[in-house]
């Protein structure tokens, strides 16, 4: 009979041995996972964009809450007294950034000239996306 022997390093700084003869269950925490495998929530960054151009009465806020929502953002889109368009948005880096081109597109009566983009702290009252009334 062959016996054969797995060392398993661990979070520890030391490797253990294991025979073939050997039964036993080693922790799950002494088990290393490669670094892809663990999972880390995205950290969350907050932007606020101004929306410039043709992008009131034309279904904006509702084209964007509809986004953002499918996107997973939180926070609130609403029109400003100069016919422009303010939202304001959390989520992971990758949202904003889908969310930001979508604001670029904006819906088919829309015509966006221009959306400006600023850094934001996270507001943690915000846990869904809302139209919000406006001036």
């Amino acid at each position: 009979m062959e016996i054969s022997k797995i060392e398993v390093p661990s979070f520890f700084g030391f490797t253990l041995s294991i025979s073939s003869l050997s039964v036993f269950t080693l922790p799950l925490f002494l088990i290393p996972l490669p670094f892809e495998t663990v999972s880390k929530t995205p950290a969350r960054i907050a932007k606020k964009f101004l929306v410039r151009g043709r992008v009131q009465g034309v279904g904006y806020r509702y084209f964007t809450e509809r986004w953002a929502s499918q996107l997973g953002v939180f926070g609130y889109v609403k029109n400003l007294w100069d016919g422009n368009v303010e939202v304001y948005a959390i989520g992971n880096a990758m949202a904003l950034d889908e969310l930001k081109q979508q604001l670029y597109e904006g819906p088919r009566s829309a015509r966006v000239t221009a959306v400006e983009e600023s850094e934001e702290t996270v507001d943690e009252r915000y846990t869904r996306f809302l139209i919000e009334e406006t001036f």
